[in-house]
């Protein structure tokens, strides 16, 4: 009875060690098998390095400050997704 819950402790160990080293191998291979990807993964990846995203006023995405086009309205910098978004919110 013993041998048998010391066989199932080292089983579960062995599970949880495998899953762990499985998700620091994941982690660090990531970006080497990433053939692409989703767009919008990418987008939101990008705008984690910009900063909290913003609201397009026009079309209602949100964008990276980083990557935005800008406008000084009323003292106020307002972001857009678009040079087109930005253009109708002008007009």
């Amino acid at each position: 009875m013993i041998r048998l819950f010391v066989i199932i402790l080292m089983a579960i160990v062995a599970v949880t060690v495998l899953r762990m080293v499985a998700g620091v191998l994941a982690r660090g291979l990531g970006g080497v098998f990433d053939s692409g990807g989703n767009p919008a993964a990418r987008r939101a990846g990008q705008a984690s390095q910009g900063g909290e995203l913003q609201r397009d006023p026009v079309c209602g995405t949100f964008v990276s400050p980083a990557s935005s086009v800008t406008l000084k309205s009323g003292g106020k910098v307002v972001h857009f997704c678009s040079a087109a978004c930005r253009d109708k919110y002008r007009g």
